[in-house]
């Protein structure tokens, strides 16, 4: 189903996956994606992530349902150090970010938002990538649901293996190479 609404179109579907420029439905969880080093992502697996304290959007968890956005942060990293955190995230109530200096860009969660959402190309210049991004004020909207795009494998496994609370006989958390 596509309506207008303010000069953009907006698609409602059943599926968890949303297009980057498609608005997201209040109150369902959508997978979204969240860059991060290879030696960070125990510590988010095992204690949940930590919102930052100021960004574009101000303090919150940034997070991305364009999975190239994701994996090319953290920005100017060795894409060994690299992992993609796959999440189930509640958005919540959306506020649309689409300029810069928007009157709400970092007052949103003061406003009754749960989430700012940024459209791709939407041409703000803090945006160089023209991707979507979005921004989660309360972490535990957001669950880990798996990881991927490790260039070791290894890590890979053990850190899905720390996510399903899963460990190889004998393995402690810090035997975890991903985690040293």
């Amino acid at each position: 189903m596509s309506l207008q609404y303010h000069g953009w179109e907006v698609y409602y579907d059943n599926d968890l996956h949303l297009d980057a420029g498609q608005k997201p439905e209040p109150g369902k969880w959508y997978t979204m994606y969240h860059g991060t080093y290879v030696r960070l992502a125990q510590a988010i697996i095992t204690n949940g992530f930590q919102p930052s304290k100021d960004g574009m959007l101000g303090p919150g968890v940034y997070i991305s349902r364009d999975l190239k956005k994701a994996q090319r942060y953290p920005l100017n990293t060795p894409i060994n150090d690299r992992i993609v955190l796959i999440l189930s995230v509640d958005v919540g109530k959306v506020k649309r970010i689409d300029k810069d200096n928007h009157p709400m860009q970092k007052t949103w969660h003061s406003q009754g938002y749960d989430t700012a959402w940024v459209p791709p190309n939407c041409g703000m210049q803090s945006v160089r990538s023209g991707l979507e991004e979005d921004c989660v004020w309360d972490p535990q909207r957001i669950r880990i649901i798996d990881v991927q795009h490790a260039s070791d494998k290894s890590i890979e496994a053990n850190l899905r293996s720390l996510l399903h609370g899963v460990r190889s006989p004998g393995q402690s958390a810090g035997d975890c190479p991903a985690c040293r």
